[in-house]
C-alpha cells in the first residue's frame, strides 16, 4: 500500500500544480483539465489494487475541488484506470511515448464523460461547446507536454517508497 501512498502524494503535488495553472490562466478564460495523468501511470505500472486505490484517491481529490456531486471523478478515474489496466497487456506501456498517448486517451475520455454529465444541467448547451473543445485543446497540450515530467515523478516515488512497478 505504499506504492499507492507514494502515488496519492504525486497526484497531490499535480493536484496543487493545476490549481495554481487554473487560477493564473483564468483571466484568459481558460480552464487545464489533466484527469488522464491522475490514472495513466498507475494503471499501466501497478498491479490492480494499490494502482486502484491511488487512481481513486486522485479522484476524490479532484472531486473536493469541483461543484458536481462527491465522488464522481473518483468513478470515472476508477473505470479507466480498469479499462486501461485491462488493455495494458496489448501496448508497449514502457515507452514514455506510449504512456503520453494513454494518458491523452484517458483525458479525453474522462473529460468528455463530465463534460456530458455538467452540461445536462446548462440551460443552453449549444453555446457551450467552443469554450469545452477549446479547453479540451489546451488540457491536451498541458497534458503532453507535462506528462513525461510527471510519471518521472511518479517513479522516483515509487522507487523512494521502496516498490516496484509490475
Amino acid at each position: 500500500m505504499r506504492s499507492a501512498l507514494a502515488l496519492f502524494l504525486t497526484l497531490l503535488l499535480l493536484q496543487a500544480l493545476l490549481g495554481q495553472a487554473n487560477s493564473a490562466l483564468s483571466g484568459f478564460h481558460v480552464y487545464l483539465f489533466c484527469g488522464g495523468l491522475f490514472v495513466a501511470y498507475s494503471a499501466l505500472t501497478l498491479r490492480i489494487g494499490a494502482g486502484l486505490a491511488a487512481s481513486l484517491l486522485g479522484g476524490l481529490l479532484c472531486d473536493a475541488a469541483v461543484p458536481i456531486a462527491f465522488g464522481t471523478q473518483a468513478l470515472l478515474f476508477a473505470l479507466t484506470h480498469v479499462t486501461i489496466y485491462v488493455l495494458r497487456r496489448r501496448i508497449p506501456r514502457d515507452e514514455m511515448a506510449v504512456r503520453v498517448l494513454v494518458a491523452l486517451a484517458a483525458n479525453l475520455a474522462v473529460y468528455l464523460a463530465l463534460t456530458f454529465i455538467r452540461l445536462r444541467h446548462n440551460p443552453a448547451p449549444g453555446h457551450a461547446w467552443s469554450r469545452l473543445i477549446a479547453d479540451l485543446g489546451w488540457s491536451e497540450t498541458a497534458l503532453a507536454l507535462i506528462a513525461p515530467w510527471f510519471f518521472s515523478i511518479q517513479a522516483r516515488a515509487l522507487a523512494f517508497a521502496g516498490e516496484s512497478a509490475s
